[in-house]
């Protein structure tokens, strides 16, 4: 059986020499001999031998072809007594024109290869766009949401800023820039709305408001915003007797959720959507607090490390606004637990409230830490 392939290491090679053969100027013309091809054993002395008057090998001189020790393929040249003559000997320029046309066939070859495979690309790629548009992509992934085109016309054409300071809301954004997309549960509802919203963009933001007529307006105004009515039984007068009777009430320690704790202290009358969801960011800056009728914050702030501490694994971040009023001081202090206080930027503090039911005996506070490592 004659061996027909060339060896990868002599493909270079064969290649230069064919160069160097249609390039020089005085090709001498082939020698009138048959080939003979020789498929080469373990033995060198043991040949087959098929006498084959190939009349494209023929073609090439016998020191066209590159010999390699190793290679299986050996091309030699017979003279003898009994060889007889091809007459039909190519002259240089039709032997220099056959070669033109074998190497135009094998460009043509590899140009068609090329653009096949290049057909075949642009079709995955067409292929996989019609598979994206299918699955009915979000308007995320072609435009900015609703959501953010309102926050941004809103706080380029109003006058009317956040409650917080820039370097008070930098302590939230920093976390959201870690945890969103996320569940962020905020107590209040107002002009920064928005903006909390779309820097959760993509996670789910609820706002928790005890005026239904504001709840209405802000709705007109951004209706893609989710939010809900909190209704409070407390009052700022009474939070000193709040604090007292929490602080000797065994069932304000214990970890259950809201609904069911005999805290006098957890909210349990809220949608029953916020009991259903684990919050990973709450934030405090309502309900009103700043005088003695008002509701105040106590059971918002209770409540807030309460769904933290109840949640299966994981960990809460807790911020409280206004913490320069006495209730938020002290309401945070004792049920968010200095202890698991981050840091302090101005008026807003930030709490990290782990799990409790991941691990279970964790005191309802740990030991309080150096409070000039919390204060910025």
């Amino acid at each position: 059986m004659i061996n027909s392939s060339i060896p990868a290491h002599n493909s270079n090679s064969l290649l230069c020499s064919l160069y160097h053969f249609l390039e020089s100027p005085n090709t001498p013309p082939p020698p009138p001999l048959p080939l003979f091809f020789y498929t080469y054993k373990q033995n060198p002395s043991h040949f087959q031998q098929s006498q084959i008057n190939f009349k494209f090998y023929s073609t090439f001189p016998l020191n066209f072809f590159p010999i390699h020790s190793h290679s299986n393929l050996l091309i030699t040249k017979m003279r003898g007594s009994n060889s007889t003559i091809n007459s039909n000997i190519l002259s240089p320029t039709k032997l220099k024109l056959t070669i033109f046309c074998f190497l135009f066939f094998c460009l043509v070859f590899l140009t068609v290869r090329s653009s096949f495979s290049s057909s075949s690309d642009n079709s995955t790629n067409q292929t996989l766009i019609s598979y994206v548009k299918s699955q009915k992509c979000p308007l995320s992934c072609t435009k900015i949401p609703p959501s953010l085109s309102d926050a941004i016309i809103h706080y380029a054409t109003s006058n009317i800023t956040p409650q917080q300071t820039a370097k008070e809301i930098s302590v939230t954004d920093r976390v959201l820039r870690r945890k969103s997309p996320s569940n962020f549960l905020v107590f209040g509802l107002g002009y920064d709305s928005p903006m909390w919203a779309s820097l959760n963009h993509g996670g789910r933001t609820v706002f928790l408001e005890e005026n239904e007529g504001w709840i209405r307006q802000i709705k007109e105004k951004f209706p893609t915003l989710e939010s809900y009515l909190a209704t409070y039984d407390t009052k700022v007068r009474h939070s000193e007797t709040l604090m007292t009777s929490a602080k000797e009430a065994k069932e304000c320690s214990s970890v259950v959720d809201p609904r069911e704790s005999r805290c006098n202290l957890a909210l349990k009358g809220l949608p029953k959507e916020i009991y259903e969801v684990e919050w990973d960011l709450i934030m405090v800056d309502a309900p009103t607090g700043y005088h003695d009728e008002a509701p105040g914050r106590m059971s918002a702030i209770y409540t807030a490390g309460l769904m933290g501490r109840n949640r299966e694994e994981g960990e809460t971040d807790v911020f409280v606004h206004d913490v320069d009023r006495v209730v938020e001081d002290k309401f945070s202090m004792e049920f968010l637990c200095q202890g698991y206080m981050v840091e302090q930027e101005g008026r807003l503090r930030h709490f990290t409230i782990p799990s409790h039911k991941a691990r279970l005996g964790r005191p309802f506070c740990p030991p309080p830490k150096p409070t000039s490592d919390l204060i910025n």
